[in-house]
């Protein structure tokens, strides 16, 4: 997939601030129905969350890192990687929800959590929101970062973005269906 840089860039910000709005929203709601988990194996909208934040703690200082790093200009058009375009494709949400493994370091679910979690979401959506800015001016093909299961693999900036980004959406939709 080929797609202007500038493009991309905005419409991730676009749903990074759409995911911030949301957890600010989230705020005004009671701890009992953060914590509502609609099944036994299934994650409360805080969990959810905090899903998030433990994604967030790998990928912005790695994000942060690679931009502060690079000496790149940028480019006109981003051209998704092979395994990074699977990946962040994997991601998005879909009309019947593919269900996926999480890794157990990055699973929430029986934790007790309070509206830190919230906060911390919230602050790790503003820091994406300066990253997405800041990657205005580097090449998103030629920037690569690790990725969380292994330090053999490096994927396209713009991918990382995709991915993290997407995975956010996707588990913004599971809370949000919790909310009814």
């Amino acid at each position: 997939m080929k797609i202007p840089s500038k493009q991309l860039l905005d419409d991730l910000k676009i749903s990074t601030e759409q995911n911030l709005k949301f957890a600010e929203n989230l705020l005004n709601e009671t701890d009992e129905k953060l914590n509502f988990r609609p099944s036994e194996k299934s994650w409360s909208i805080l969990e959810c969350l905090e899903h998030l934040n433990r994604y967030g703690n790998f990928y912005l200082p790695e994000i942060s890192k690679r931009i502060k790093n690079s000496d790149t200009k940028p480019t006109e058009i981003f051209s998704t990687g092979i395994l990074g375009n699977y990946f962040a494709n994997s991601m998005l949400p879909k009309e019947k929800l593919n269900k996926m493994k999480t890794f157990k370091s990055m699973d929430p679910i029986h934790s007790k959590l309070g509206k830190s979690v919230l906060n911390e979401f919230i602050s790790q959506q503003k820091q994406m929101i300066l990253l997405l800015k800041k990657a205005e001016n580097i090449d998103l093909n030629k920037v690569k970062t690790s990725i969380s299961i292994s330090n053999l693999i490096k994927l396209k900036l713009g991918d990382t973005f995709r991915f993290v980004i997407y995975h956010n959406v996707r588990h913004i939709e599971q809370a949000k269906r919790n909310l009814q």
